[in-house]
């Protein structure tokens, strides 16, 4: 572990957030491209139970991920934005857009809780060495026609970035 998750920076348009982590940019990446890996980890978050993570790591390839909130916990307003769209689990699914190993990821993301769920916004997940490991930058851009959501991605990403980081050694 290098060091805690930078505040994130939201904009009318993106959430940016930054973490630095003590391995090395191609353990980064394979840990964000290996579809085991990304279960493990991303299913580690405590609030929800993952039931699927699918990663095809290539240009044109998918991704997708379903979960179910644990215990009935509420979210709030994407909570309820998902009980309007007539869903019960939370559902994102892609197309991975970009990828330049290990210092680039970028993918599409279509969530069932979003205000217009057929609208796709892009995650761009960026590395870049560092001295004593590195730095990792996601950017959700295209949020601007999803104030709630936008406004839950600015913890939701940071949340990410620790799960990522503390599944990997230090």
């Amino acid at each position: 572990m290098t060091g805690p998750a930078r505040k994130p920076i939201t904009t009318d348009d993106a959430v940016i957030a930054e973490i630095e982590i003590a391995a090395s940019p191609e353990r980064v990446f394979e840990a964000l491209t290996d579809e085991k890996q990304l279960f493990t980890w991303w299913g580690s978050e405590p609030s929800v139970d993952l039931s699927q993570f699918t990663m095809e790591a290539r240009k044109g390839g998918r991704y997708d991920y379903r979960c179910t909130p644990k215990d009935n916990r509420d979210s709030g307003p994407i909570t309820e934005q998902l009980k309007q769209n007539g869903e019960v689990v939370y559902h994102c699914h892609g197309e991975v857009l970009e990828i330049d190993p290990p210092r680039l990821l970028v993918w599409s993301w279509l969530a069932n809780w979003h205000e217009n769920p057929q609208q796709a916004t892009v995650v761009r997940w960026e590395l870049t060495p560092t001295r004593t490991g590195t730095l990792l930058r996601v950017t959700h851009s295209g949020l601007a026609d999803e104030p709630e959501s936008r406004k839950d991605y600015g913890s939701g990403w940071q949340g990410v970035l620790r799960l990522l980081q503390n599944f990997l050694p230090s």
